[in-house]
């Protein structure tokens, strides 16, 4: 088969990109595909969109291929191009072109009167013109229609056709777009809004920028139409809500698996298909346990039992962007006075493991650290001493770890 930028399937593009472009752990040989040219045609296809941002390393097993993006140079995200190269038809792009021409602004036609101007005044032009039945038609007509490019209206027996009508000053709104394309986890749509405009705005960099929520795209917003119409997902999961990491901007569904009767977190880039379901009537009784599953969570581990961890910091009077750091990201944590500029931060988690990371950013400032579970503290000790002695070793000052 001949290579084309357009793709069908987009599931195995977003598989592909993962693993050979994000992870960049797998090499050509490796490439478990049917033959080798499948693997030429989906490389060639996604170097197409992202060629600027493609890096290669040559290791043992062979060359590896990666994205190298540094985030405060890239006004937008690169991988919603993914989402904009999509297969068509010749019948496509015909009936594209003729029916937003034949329906300009004010003009409303039924599907006999359209299939007729395309035939007498579109496909007339040709040595061999295109024949158009009706029935074809109809379905572009109504596929635009889902789509909210068309409008469809009855007048009596008949079924009319008409633009939709597009009032937004998308100018006025290129500011706010500009930042939702790249921090919210459906801003593709953002993105194409942003297209639409004589200059793409690059307002913002970010210090911290996760790119990969964009292959999410359209899982998320499957999920996010099955929540808001209280619906399943794939015939035996109810979703509940969508989250996001703030450490690596993964992202994570919660949701009840009615089968094995308990709530789980699924990471949103193992879910390879979502379908919609039926509507679920049972997902109000859950709606309570959904919320206490969440109560304890710092990230998406859940440990046999709640453990409480406490952390004492020292903050000077002129570090208050430290205090209201401690506040915004310490979630469910409580914060008290304890001295002159002392600060006792504690908290109930499922997993206080998972906070080490986090943790580890007020170094310098701890001056205690307590956990019900010893494993924590003694780790987050034992790193300390190991970055103690790195440090010795290359001739620092030992007062800079404290």
């Amino acid at each position: 088969m001949a290579y084309s930028e357009l793709i069908k399937d987009f599931n195995r593009i977003r598989d592909y990109m993962r693993q050979f472009y994000v992870y960049g752990f797998k090499t050509r040989d490796e490439y478990d595909a049917k033959s080798a040219r499948s693997y030429d045609n989906e490389r060639r296809r996604i170097e197409s969109w992202l060629d600027a941002y493609m890096s290669f390393r040559q290791e043992p097993s062979g060359r590896v291929s990666f994205i190298s993006i540094d985030s405060t140079e890239v006004p937008a995200n690169p991988l919603y191009n993914a989402f904009k190269a999509k297969s068509f038809t010749a019948n496509d792009i015909v009936l594209n072109f003729c029916i937003l021409d034949i329906l300009q602004p004010g003009e409303r036609m039924g599907v006999s009167e359209i299939t007729e101007t395309i035939d007498e005044e579109y496909m007339s032009f040709f040595e061999n013109p295109k024949v158009l039945d009706e029935a074809t038609v109809r379905n572009k007509l109504n596929e635009y229609v889902k789509l909210g490019i068309l409008i469809s209206e009855k007048e009596g027996r008949k079924l009319l056709y008409r633009r939709s009508e597009d009032s937004v000053d998308l100018e006025q709104w290129k500011e706010a777009l500009s930042f939702f394309s790249e921090i919210d986890p459906v801003g593709v749509i953002g993105s194409f809004l942003l297209d639409k405009m004589r200059e793409h705005p690059g307002y913002f960099s970010f210090k911290h920028h996760y790119i990969l929520h964009a292959l999410e795209s359209d899982i998320i917003c499957t999920l996010l139409d099955a929540i808001t119409d209280d619906c399943m997902i794939n015939d035996k999961i109810i979703p509940y809500q969508i989250c996001l990491s703030t450490e690596n901007g993964r992202g994570y569904l919660l949701g009840r698996d009615m089968e094995a009767g308990r709530f789980q977190m699924y990471r949103l880039d193992k879910l390879q298909t979502v379908k919609k379901g039926a509507f679920a009537p049972q997902k109000a009784e859950f709606t309570e346990a959904a919320k206490a599953f969440t109560r304890y969570l710092w990230n998406v581990a859940r440990g046999p039992k709640i453990e409480h961890l406490e952390m004492t910091l020292h903050i000077e009077p002129w570090e208050n962007h430290i205090l209201q750091r401690l506040k915004r990201e310490g979630k469910h944590g409580v914060i008290e006075q304890v001295g002159e500029n002392r600060y006792r931060y504690s908290i109930d988690v499922c997993s206080a493991a998972e906070m080490r990371p986090w943790l580890r950013t007020f170094i310098g400032r701890i001056e205690e650290l307590s956990c019900s579970n010893p494993e924590v503290t003694k780790v987050f000790y034992e790193d300390l001493d190991q970055l103690y002695e790195m440090y010795e070793e290359r001739g620092g000052d030992g007062n800079a770890v404290s």
